[in-house]
């Protein structure tokens, strides 16, 4: 049963959940007024992260995503290009989409060895990278990150700091981060499942 989207409940739900991880991914890469970024993963937490992108004004958001669905939702929330190719490809694609020079910003959403090595290689010197979490298997070069002039931000996202705003957007109807649960199920263990064969971005449990 896909889920419906409006009630209200299902974006405060999203902002408790994924929208402040996005946006600490956005706030960390200084995305703003006028900016080019790039999203680097297409999940809740990117999809969260091109929205965020796009309240805090950047002019450009280029999202990397190769479902259609997720394509569609980023479009959505602000992104003005999509590339859906992986790895070197991919960093190429952005290359060319800003001229040899990559963007200010780059949100990385993923957490893997290869998308934070497609953000750091994306990224122009002097630009800022935003990640989540902690990333799997991912060891970075410090001397590396010094002499290319990147800088590097993120953690566990504190989203307790931004929630008083976040939740306003949703109030107020500015925002509808609810549009990421698209799948609506009671069993769990499908809807993980669901989740990981990418025929869900994010699943809503009602008991």
């Amino acid at each position: 049963m896909r889920a419906k989207s409006g009630d209200g409940w299902d974006s405060l739900l999203a902002t408790s959940d994924v929208l402040g991880t996005g946006w600490f991914a956005a706030s960390a890469a200084r995305a703003q007024p006028g900016s080019t970024v790039v999203v680097v993963g297409d999940g809740a937490v990117g999809l969260m992260a091109v929205l965020s992108a796009k309240q805090m004004g950047a002019e450009r958001i280029i999202a990397m995503s190769r479902h259609k669905t997720r394509q569609d939702l980023a479009l959505e929330y602000g992104a003005t290009d999509m590339i859906s190719e992986p790895g070197d490809e991919g960093v190429a694609r952005i290359k060319e989409l800003t001229k040899g020079v990559g963007p200010e910003s780059v949100l990385e959403c993923v957490g893997t060895k290869e998308s934070m090595m497609q953000a750091l290689n994306s990224t122009r010197p002097g630009g800022s990278i935003g990640y989540v979490g902690v990333p799997h298997g991912v060891e970075f070069d410090g001397q590396q990150l010094f002499f290319a002039q990147k800088s590097l931000l993120g953690g566990p996202a504190p989203v307790r700091r931004f929630l008083p705003d976040l939740m306003d957007l949703v109030l107020e109807r500015r925002i509808n981060p609810g549009k990421v649960f698209d799948l609506e199920l009671a069993d769990v263990g499908e809807g993980y499942r669901a989740m990981d064969e990418r025929r869900a971005i994010k699943t809503l449990f009602r008991v």
